[in-house]
């Protein structure tokens, strides 16, 4: 299943977890970037099938699951990235 990727560029997890309702709510358009509290969020696009489990081979990758909605969110350098379902 292809996922969806936000790129939320920021390295502090709290500043993320403050605004993650926000991005999930936020409507991008293809390639569009915009601002939450000060944080750029840009949609990037669909990644590939193989593109999540190419990154969990990553030492520096922290990869977090939120089954129910089907959600993974990656944090890695100074962005966190959301891969969403594709609908």
């Amino acid at each position: 299943m292809t996922k969806k990727c936000i790129t939320v560029f920021t390295k502090d997890y709290e500043v993320f977890s403050d605004i993650y309702e926000e991005i999930l709510h936020t409507s991008l358009g293809e390639n569009e970037e915009k601002e939450i509290e000060g944080v750029t969020i840009s949609d990037s696009g669909e990644v590939p099938e193989n593109y999540l489990e190419k990154m969990r081979l990553k030492p520096k990758v922290a990869v977090m699951n939120i089954k129910e909605k089907g959600i993974v969110i990656m944090q890695h350098g100074e962005v966190f990235e959301i891969l969403l379902p594709a609908l």
